[in-house]
């Protein structure tokens, strides 16, 4: 039932690949690897390079209060919460009229609108639309099939599949309901693996700067992993940084993975089309989850 790309690569040499089922499955248009897929979750830590990378050239402070940059919101939690809350899920927003949930700083609460928020600073710093602002991220670095979904550049882009409740695959029409920042970029298995070295070999961060997104900023109970730690806009279990880094990704009829091994210099990566078993997220990422042990295991970690 698998349907979608498998990428395992180090450097640049290519360790297994294989591609499996339709990119299009009322036309039988076969999945190639240059398909491009919504990346849901793993979007995270773009948005998170992108602020980082602000952070570095001065135009923000992670731990100045968002009222500095965000001058319009109307409730005074806009004085308590700062970038850093919004990075690591821990600033308690539920809505941007309503009182916290929580006060900042004190729980883990994962949140789409946290990095939304991060898109809106950006564009107040660098004074240009999170459009312009992330496509030119992409431009630079040869992503060349990477987008922003209002950068109507993308060509091969894979129709996502919803299993309904009578277990039929539905064309899914929701597949960017998601805040852009926190699960809606798109991007192929050969582009992800290009970030992963760009990241994890310093040429988009500075070295210390890299290191605020592989440490333990916070702790989630995640619905598959269990107890996971989080940086910023990375996960990892405990103590584990050093070994698997990175992300699950969801987004409505697509569902993907991206998991950079830093001992081997490793990556896989998962990327399906057809979101099936929505009831149980263990049976939704069951490849993923289980196609990142049996590499584990090749590799001895």
């Amino acid at each position: 039932t698998f349907n979608g790309v498998i990428l395992i690569s180090k450097g640049d040499s290519v360790l297994y690949q294989t591609t499996k089922g339709y990119a299009n499955i009322a036309q039988k248009d076969t999945l190639r690897l240059d398909h491009q897929f919504v990346i849901g979750s793993i979007s995270k830590q773009i948005t998170a390079v992108l602020i980082l990378q602000a952070y570095e050239k001065g135009l923000l402070d992670l731990e100045t209060p968002i009222a500095k940059y965000l001058p319009d919101l109307s409730l005074a939690w806009k004085d308590s919460i700062n970038i850093h809350h919004l990075l690591i899920h821990k600033h308690g927003i539920q809505s941007l009229d309503e009182a916290l949930a929580f006060p900042p700083d004190r729980q883990f609460q994962y949140s789409q609108l946290g990095y939304e928020l991060l898109a809106q600073i950006l564009e107040q710093v660098h004074q240009q639309p999170f459009v312009t602002i992330s496509s030119r991220l992409f431009q630079e670095n040869g992503l060349k099939n990477t987008f922003h979904p209002q950068n109507k550049g993308y060509k091969n882009l894979a129709n996502g599949y919803t299993e309904d409740e009578n277990g039929n695959l539905v064309y899914e029409t929701q597949s960017f309901e998601n805040y852009v920042p926190a699960g809606g970029f798109i991007s192929t298995a050969q582009d992800l693996t290009k970030w992963n070295l760009l990241l994890h070999q310093g040429k988009l961060l500075k070295q210390n700067t890299l290191q605020l997104m592989s440490v333990k900023q916070a702790t989630r109970q995640h619905p598959i992993f269990n107890a996971i730690d989080y940086g910023y806009g990375l996960t990892f279990k405990a103590e584990e940084q050093k070994l698997q880094i990175g992300a699950l990704g969801f987004a409505p009829g697509f569902v993907s993975s991206n998991f950079y091994f830093p001992a081997t210099g490793i990556s896989l990566i998962i990327l399906e089309n057809v979101a099936a078993n929505l009831g149980d997220f263990t049976q939704t990422f069951y490849y993923h989850t289980n196609t990142i042990a049996l590499l584990r295991t090749e590799l001895s970690i």
